[in-house]
């Protein structure tokens, strides 16, 4: 599709949002993202990097192997336009990779790579930053403001694409978690005459006395249709 005008640019975002929101996973809608990177701005390469809990940082989609390559390492020599947008909360640009000061291992290593030019576009919802979309080109000074400009519309986008997607996650996996725990209920409920409070505080204090997940422990009952280390000297386990 092109952009040649405001208009073209409008409707090619509106059927990317349509896309992304159509995406069934977090993994999906990080790809998609990607993907599109490459059609919306015109670079060689994109790879999108996620902050998990701890601070912990994950490549969360790549377009191909050199673009795996050049975010790996970023990650590996500790320094780079991605890393530091992440730490400083901004977006960076890297006109030629050639003549970058700032991170001399890591220019270095991408000129080695024939990686020349590299935008890196903060991701993020609710002014907290969740972590940044890195766009890369072969050839020196591949970026102008065109260029910068669609790259934040594309990183405001996806933040609130992959916001959405891992609440719909967390959703599904709480949804899933009640029906497991729902049906493990039942079992205790059918076989030792149990109220549902008393068939969950079973499942309960084994998870606290086993150190197992709640979910763990109910799928295990639904499986084995027992609970182990459960005391069969009585009739039920209350």
């Amino acid at each position: 599709m092109e952009k040649d005008d405001d208009g073209s640019v409008a409707e090619m975002f509106a059927e990317f949002a349509m896309r992304l929101h159509s995406q069934p996973t977090v993994e999906t809608t990080v790809e998609s993202i990607v993907r599109f990177a490459l059609q919306a701005v015109g670079c060689d390469h994109a790879s999108l990097v996620l902050v998990r809990r701890g601070s912990h940082l994950e490549v969360a989609a790549v377009t191909d192997p050199l673009a795996e390559q050049a975010i790996r390492t970023q990650l590996d020599c500790g320094q780079g336009p991605c890393l530091a947008g992440i730490a400083d909360r901004v977006s960076e640009l890297v006109p030629d990779t050639l003549t970058e000061h700032r991170w001399p291992t890591w220019a270095s290593a991408m000129v080695e790579l024939g990686l020349r030019s590299v935008l890196s576009v903060r991701v993020h919802a609710d002014d907290a930053a969740t972590g940044a979309l890195n766009l890369i080109a072969e050839k020196p000074y591949a970026f102008g403001r065109d260029e910068e400009a669609t790259a934040h519309i594309l990183a405001q986008h996806a933040a609130v694409a992959v916001a959405t997607a891992q609440q719909t996650t967390t959703l599904s996996l709480a949804v899933d978690a009640r029906n497991t725990i729902g049906q493990a209920q039942g079992i205790l409920m059918e076989r030792y005459n149990l109220t549902p409070d008393q068939a969950f505080d079973v499942l309960r204090r084994y998870s606290q006395q086993n150190n197992i997940k709640l979910n763990a422990v109910a799928r295990h009952l639904i499986t084995t249709r027992k609970l182990p280390d459960i005391p069969r000297t009585t009739d039920s386990p209350k």
